[in-house]
């Protein structure tokens, strides 16, 4: 599969970054989601 469609399949989005952390999509760079979702 396409990255690209893999991406707007999972996220809905066309805009980078998308992030997914154990089935949990982060759309763009919203690093206190991230830190969260890696237990940081």
């Amino acid at each position: 599969m396409d990255k690209a469609v893999e991406m707007i399949e999972k996220s809905g989005q066309r805009g980078v970054p998308v992030i997914e952390i154990d089935g949990e999509i982060v759309i763009g760079f919203d690093k206190s989601s991230i830190d969260k979702l890696l237990g940081l």
